[in-house]
């Protein structure tokens, strides 16, 4: 990995911090791009994760995605993660915070809407940002594709009812709109333009142009992923500077279950 993928916790950490202290000294700046969305996607977000994950989609060999299933261990590994043991443990940990060992600090109501989010979290697997994490590690990016593809298809069927199980009601309503308009703005229409762009310079078939586009298109990505991360922050500035305690109670367990997620894939994987 090189410097900038190698210390990347290092970069977050000092773009959330830019766009906490941005949000507080200038929140119209950030209430004006909150503004711009359309079924609770924001479209600035869209474009800077368009900017993030098209140099991936650039790398897809649609000739090469046949030879995925050839490998089916990934793909079993990464379901049986996402849908058998990430969203019950994250209920797990809920429970076990914010009904057991933060039961004092937190009021009853507030404590079920905090365990209520971490459900919702824990059954909605990622879809662009796997893209871009793929990409810094240099990863297989016809596998990337299909396993992101797998995900949104089960996650079509999955996520009602595993919310409704976890959360205890049975009225779940997914917001279609928002699930197919995210689907087709960061896997969709990135592929179709990494698509094009790849015949455009590939025709040669050598490769030589189409790593020099994407040599320097990396930073423009990096850029992309680290402003994304700034204007998340930005939005809900005021929030965290107003409950620091919530978010620190809130943070342990999600720190917990994203730490051990990634090492039983690890190890996983490893095996």
């Amino acid at each position: 990995m090189g410097f900038f993928e190698r210390y990347l916790s290092v970069w977050v950490a000092l773009a959330i911090a830019v766009g906490i202290f941005t949000g507080s000294i200038i929140p119209e700046l950030f209430i004006l791009i909150a503004s711009f969305e359309y079924a609770h996607v924001n479209i600035v977000i869209a474009i800077l994760i368009w900017l993030m994950i098209y140099p991936m989609m650039v790398q897809i060999d649609f000739s090469s995605i046949k030879d995925v299933g050839k490998k089916p261990k990934g793909l079993l590994l990464t379901i049986v993660l996402n849908w058998l043991i990430k969203p019950f443990t994250m209920a797990f940990l809920g429970w076990l915070f914010f009904k057991g060992i933060f039961a004092d600090w937190v009021d009853p109501k507030t404590a079920t809407e905090y365990i209520a989010g971490m459900i919702l979290l824990g059954v909605a697997p990622c879809t662009a940002m796997v893209f871009i994490w793929s990409q810094l590690t240099k990863g297989d990016a016809n596998y990337t594709l299909v396993q992101v593809s797998i995900n949104d298809i089960i996650m079509i069927f999955a996520f009602a009812p595993i919310a409704g199980l976890l959360l205890g009601v049975t009225d779940i309503t997914v917001p279609w709109d928002t699930l197919f308009l995210s689907v087709v703005l960061y896997v969709l229409i990135p592929l179709i333009l990494g698509a094009v762009t790849r015949k455009k310079l590939d025709k040669a078939e050598d490769h030589s142009r189409l790593n020099q586009f994407l040599s320097i298109m990396k930073p423009y990505s990096i850029v992309g992923l680290l402003a994304t991360v700034a204007l998340l922050f930005g939005f809900q500035s005021q929030t965290i500077l107003a409950n620091p305690e919530a978010i620190v109670l809130i943070a342990i367990p999600l720190l917990i279950q994203t730490y051990g997620i990634f090492a039983i894939a690890y190890f996983a994987a490893k095996k």
